[in-house]
């Protein structure tokens, strides 16, 4: 039986985010109490937020990237006197993140980021305190269409995750020109991201035939654009911001797989970016997966590869024409520590997602194919 379910009011294209202020009005608040979350203080002054005179509005700038338990209690701290009937999360995936959590965390007593720990543990978020709209300012993470968030917690070495299933945006504000001036490697990086996401969905043992079609669209436009943000082209940017919304719109009911298991304490450890930790993973787990999973050829046509090696080639070769390393020796990853990497990359809920078994022997096996060129 195939399920699909997606409430998220997607509005996508150049101009988009200038619809801010016709969204508020739609969602109907009574307070009309917005909080704004945003990469950086500049975000404040764009259009849409000079037409917002109606509501009561609280700017707050949230700068860490793979934002950690202390850093969300933080700003819940700072932010739940204020009690907001809307976020708006402006940015990459970590204020996405960050905002939509926020919403699950409004109205409970946390008195710590222990108690917060605590909450994730026990997924007892019940209604969220507010209404979250998803900006983003990255074309990779899909965040602004699934119903969780990562958040990090290197003090207990795992990484967490805030799922709520009545937590999906009201609405997604895909808006290409917000994204158009990131640096390259971030471009290309959340653009790998985005393609993982994809193909994750496509194989992952949750998959759905709405899935498997949103992904393979994904793909398809990711691959075929990304050479296009080596030479700064909008219409590379408006392609990687469709692509990142379709990969989000296929994984939100599917969840992603062995790549993104095992890239998290490769990001976590050793600070690679995840877009560039996951994309690595993605040719050699597809050849482990291969034997598991239905119709491969329009994958592999969509990746525009013949197979694991020519996928390999081309996602390294993205990593390098944009500055960055692209095997984990490169990344300065010990050798040694490969089998405690293996362990730790055993993630509950998306390891056990793949659709062929994985281990931490073979997850070990993995990283050793990516660990030199």
């Amino acid at each position: 039986m195939n399920l699909y379910y997606n409430p998220v009011r997607t509005i996508e294209g150049p101009g988009s985010f200038g619809r801010l202020p016709e969204i508020l009005e739609e969602i109907g608040t009574e307070r009309r109490k917005v909080l704004v979350l945003a990469w950086n203080e500049a975000v404040f002054g764009l259009p849409a937020f000079l037409k917002m005179d109606g509501f009561e509005v609280r700017k707050e700038v949230f700068q860490a990237s793979n934002p950690t338990v202390e850093q969300l209690f933080d700003m819940y701290q700072k932010t739940r006197e204020f009690d907001p009937d809307t976020v708006v999360a402006v940015g990459g995936g970590s204020i996405l993140d960050v905002g939509k959590s926020l919403c699950c965390l409004y109205g409970k007593e946390l008195d710590s980021a222990d108690a917060l720990r605590e909450l994730i543990e026990r997924k007892d978020y019940g209604v969220p305190g507010a209404w979250w709209i998803g900006v983003p300012t990255t074309a990779g993470t899909g965040s602004e269409t699934t119903c969780w968030a990562t958040i990090w917690d290197p003090e207990k070495n795992v990484k967490r995750s805030i799922e709520n299933h009545r937590n999906y945006a009201y609405a997604a504000l895909v808006d290409p020109e917000l994204a158009a001036g990131m640096p390259l490697r971030l471009a290309v990086s959340s653009a790998l991201d985005a393609a993982a996401h994809a193909v994750e969905s496509y194989w992952a043992r949750g998959t759905n035939c709405v899935s498997r079609a949103l992904a393979l669209r994904a793909v398809e436009l990711i691959m075929e654009n990304l050479d296009g943000l080596f030479d700064g082209s909008l219409e590379a940017h408006e392609a990687m911001a469709r692509g990142s919304m379709l990969a989000g719109l296929a994984f939100s009911n599917t969840k992603t797989t062995a790549c993104h298991s095992i890239s998290y304490p490769l990001t976590m450890h050793y600070g690679i970016p995840h877009g560039a930790a996951v994309s690595m993973l993605l040719a050699p787990v597809l050849r482990m997966n291969a034997p598991g999973v239905e119709e491969m050829a329009p994958l592999l046509e969509a990746l525009g590869a013949s197979g694991p090696e020519e996928l390999e080639e081309k996602i390294r070769g993205f990593l390098r024409r944009s500055g960055q390393p692209a095997t984990l020796e490169e990344w300065g990853v010990k050798r040694e520590e490969l089998p405690e990497m293996a362990r730790l990359g055993m993630t509950k809920g998306r390891a056990d997602n793949n659709p062929v078994e994985i281990t931490a022997e073979r997850i070990e096996k993995i990283l050793e194919t990516i660990y030199t060129a």
